[in-house]
């Protein structure tokens, strides 16, 4: 018998890893003799580089780089071999996230993802082929200007000067100089994993759509938008394409439109981006059953979530799965077309921080039951 145990992490108490290790030895206590494989993955949101770096056998590295708004912060990045290619998962979020600001000192018009753009400088001086980005839980609207500057690309006012950072000082960008683009940039192949569908500008842009989320008031709206607006413009006289409209390029405050400057980015969303990395569907062969599972399921399971991603792939190939989550939301419609059975841990209402507490104990026990459950279906 072949198990493929496939899950999303538990936020703030289990690891994608960790809650792969916990379904396994629950269910070696009645299939001890079968063959595991676990394949800790993310939706290309947060956990994303540890999923990834888990499942490739890959190692994390860690450097002080400017954070949204100039600080020292500590940020990671990921580096693995994906099928004899050298690849770097960058997250967004770890240099440039709006967690690493207290809501008090959150300052959209500055806020840079000149980090991100550090993080990225590393994985080219160590030669990786393939860069895939993270958005999301982004602090930023400067269209991933801060990328562009910290990898070489001088934006510059009507006198000559380097731009500020942040989107504001977008307004005042009269020229694009990228001679001293990092000579590895365009080498590359950038994958960008983008689970919205907002254009750069206008009324469902990322100033309009995302800016109120950071902070931003409605003048403060306008003005980024214009910013970004005139920034894409700009960027159009050297890249021949204007992206206010592209779908996806309002994604992270518009940051795929900094990397067009350095690159030829491909979008797509992160799920997809996550189990191609991971080889998901060569895991799958002649798999007899898949467990996959998040933290909480319902029926936004189904909206590009890792275990729909996981479920989706099985159902082509006629391999039942199961979904272990930490609870399930109120309304689970559509998941028995992908799920031949959901279940929660949480045995009873608890207060938040004894579930978080006893999430290990709970997954243990629920994957034991499930696997006693299974076995007697099989006997019978």
């Amino acid at each position: 018998m072949k198990i493929v145990i496939a899950p999303d992490s538990f936020k703030e108490s289990l690891s994608a890893q960790q809650v792969a290790d916990t379904i396994k030895a629950g269910f070696q206590t009645q299939f001890a003799d079968a063959e595991y494989i676990t394949l800790p993955i993310a939706d290309g949101g947060e956990g994303t580089l540890d999923a990834l770096v888990a499942a490739k056998g890959g190692e994390v590295h860690s450097q002080i780089v400017e954070g949204p708004l100039g600080q020292d912060v500590t940020a990671r990045w990921g580096h693995f071999s994906d099928q004899g290619i050298s690849t770097a998962i960058i997250e967004l979020a770890e240099a440039s996230g709006i967690a690493l600001n207290d809501p008090d000192d959150r300052d959209i018009e500055r806020a840079s993802t000149f980090g991100t753009g550090q993080l990225i400088k590393a994985a080219l001086d160590n030669n990786v082929r393939r860069i895939i980005l993270c958005l999301g839980g982004s602090a930023t609207n400067d269209a991933g200007a801060g990328i562009a500057q910290a990898l070489g690309v001088q934006l510059k006012d009507h006198q000559g000067n380097e731009l500020a950072r942040g989107g504001k000082a977008l307004l005042q960008l009269a020229s694009i100089d990228a001679t001293n683009l990092h000579s590895k940039a365009q080498q590359v192949e950038w994958l960008i994993a983008c689970d919205v569908s907002n254009p750069l500008c206008g009324d469902q842009g990322a100033s309009a759509v995302f800016g109120p989320q950071k902070g931003a008031s409605a003048e403060q709206v306008q003005m980024l938008d214009s910013a970004l607006t005139h920034f894409a413009d700009k960027v159009a006289d050297i890249t021949g394409i204007n992206h206010q409209d592209s779908a996806g390029f309002g994604a992270a405050g518009g940051t795929p439109l900094g990397v067009t400057v350095c690159g030829e980015p491909t979008l797509k969303p992160g799920i997809d981006i996550v189990l191609e990395a991971a080889q998901l569907e060569q895991c799958l062969k002649d798999a007899d059953l898949v467990i996959t599972g998040e933290g909480q399921m319902d029926f936004q399971t189904l909206f590009g979530k890792a275990p729909f991603g996981v479920a989706s792939r099985a159902k082509k190939l006629d391999i039942p799965t199961i979904g272990i989550a930490g609870s399930l939301g109120k309304d689970l419609t559509g998941l028995d077309e992908y799920f031949s059975a959901v279940f929660a841990t949480v045995r009873s209402p608890q207060p938040l921080q004894q579930v978080l507490e006893e999430a290990d104990h709970n997954l243990r026990v629920t994957s034991e039951n499930v696997a006693s459950a299974l076995a007697m279906k099989l006997e019978s």
